[in-house]
């Protein structure tokens, strides 16, 4: 393509996304970004699996 009809086909592609109006839905996109109620942090694989040094303590004594 030369140089010319690049441009101009960049400038049809800058346009349309200048001008076109986009069907956007609000609400979804402030469900998806919004504050949620629960914790910040929630390990939902936390409780899953049994720790495999459960019952032994961390340290030992001599």
């Amino acid at each position: 393509m030369g140089r010319g009809r690049q441009k101009a086909k960049h400038t049809k592609i800058a346009r349309e996304l200048k001008y076109d109006t986009y069907a956007v839905n609000y609400s979804a996109l402030e469900k998806e970004l919004g504050h949620h109620d629960e914790d910040a942090y929630v390990d939902k694989w936390a409780d899953q699996y049994e720790d495999e040094d459960e019952g032994e303590p961390s340290f030992k004594t001599a």
